[in-house]
């Protein structure tokens, strides 16, 4: 029987989009060419998501030919930064041509992956018609909307996060705004692709640029003697004209920083890099060195070097009380201490097992006894099972990247 729907790409953004269709009452399919997407579940997802989907009626294939019994496809697919700096569209093109072979006359065709501007139309609009014999716009609807997941969170569910939609003509605009209206409660239309592709350059960038202004306000707060934490505590009462960002260790996850300027497919973009943005790429990049550096300082002034000093690393995922370690900055924290001569360990509720240059690190099975041994104890990320006051009192030295200690219990960031 077809189905409804099909998601591409059953990670960060696939997975989540599955899930509220299932739950929308909408038959969906979910094709990976990677089967273990499922049994890794992405996004906060857990495995009992996933039983709950599959109880609803959701289907995980690997057989592209079930892309061809679909009404809308939503193109999910990873689009990580690739040696060059650039995003790897790889998986996205190979999603397209798989799809452009099975695609049928009046399918709603969906690209929520990050890309930069222009690639839906330049990209990947030519795969779909050259595969397919199809017209896009004509023969079939496309759109681009850009994929908005906030991991784990208790408060921003997909349903009550507005769904931003720029379709290639207006019928593809309307044909978009239809379907994920069945999804959330606020659809809002963009003026086409390349618009709706920027709005997921902005959101991005926005988050990038205000963590890398937090992150220097810490370094300088330190050498100024000032408490930032308190800082932002005042700050963030005012009623408007400010929001507030927290600095930490680095800065993870699956969305990166985007300098259309400097990507293809930006058609009449002159050229001009987003100065801001690649700033606050390079001072996010520094803070794991910073840390190191802040790390070494305490252990020297405790009368230890780093070379032979048990350091142990706490919560090692990108977001709190999630299993996910995209772009986690505890993997070159790690490096650099292992660098310094330090053995390192760690603890994560989430992470069971955890590799670093393809070796494994030791995990701390009980936490207040590692902490009691370690000579330094480094708080990269703060789940919510962690007992700050507690850990505070075993440690022989806490190093607290988040702020998240009462003060004076800890040193922070």
């Amino acid at each position: 029987m077809p189905a409804d729907l099909a998601v591409i790409g059953l990670g960060h953004h696939g997975l989540p989009l599955a899930q509220a269709a299932v739950a929308a009452g909408i038959k969906t399919i979910g094709y990976d060419p990677d089967p273990r997407q499922l049994a890794e579940p992405a996004a906060g997802r857990t495995p009992a998501d996933i039983r709950r989907m599959l109880a609803g009626g959701f289907k995980a294939v690997t057989d592209p030919a079930e892309l061809g019994r679909v009404r809308t496809a939503a193109i999910c697919s990873p689009t990580p930064l690739g040696p060059d700096g650039n995003l790897d569209l790889t998986a996205l093109t190979d999603a397209a041509r798989a799809l452009a072979a099975r695609l049928r006359p009046h399918t709603t065709v969906l690209l929520e992956s990050a890309v930069p501007p222009g690639t839906t139309e330049a990209v990947l609009r030519p795969l779909l018609e050259d595969g397919s014999g199809l017209r896009a716009g004509r023969d079939f609807h496309l759109a681009y909307s850009p994929g908005r997941v906030d991991p784990g969170s208790r408060t921003h569910d997909y349903t009550g996060t507005p769904k931003v939609i720029g379709g290639l003509t207006p019928a593809c605009t309307e044909s978009a705004a239809a379907f994920y209206g069945r999804l959330t409660d606020k659809v809002v239309r963009a003026r086409g692709l390349r618009e709706a592709e920027t709005v997921k350059v902005l959101e991005t960038n926005f988050r990038h640029v205000n963590i890398a202004l937090v992150n220097e306000m810490a370094v300088l707060c330190h050498d100024l003697g000032v408490d930032l934490w308190d800082v932002i505590r005042c700050a963030e009462t005012k009623p408007y004209g400010f929001q507030s960002f927290r600095p930490g260790p680095g800065v993870g996850g699956h969305d990166v920083p985007l300098d259309p300027g400097l990507l293809p497919y930006s058609g009449r973009t002159p050229g001009h890099p987003l100065r801001m943005v690649g700033l606050a790429q390079e001072i996010n990049a520094r803070m794991p060195r910073y840390v190191i550096q802040r790390c070494a300082t305490l252990l020297n002034e405790h009368g230890k070097s780093a070379r032979g000093a048990r350091v142990l690393l706490l919560g090692i995922t990108y977001k709190h009380d999630l299993a996910d370690l995209a772009g986690s900055p505890a993997t070159e924290i790690a490096r650099r201490l292992m660098d310094l001569g330090a053995a390192v360990s760690y603890h994560d509720p989430y992470v069971p097992d955890w590799r670093v240059r393809e070796q494994p690190v030791p995990r701390a099975d009980s936490l207040y006894e590692a902490a009691a041994a370690a000579d330094l104890t480094v708080l990269l990320q703060h789940h919510r099972t962690y007992d700050l006051q507690g850990l505070a009192v075993k440690a022989q030295l806490l190093l607290d990247t988040r702020g998240a200690t009462p003060a004076g219990a800890a040193h922070r960031l």
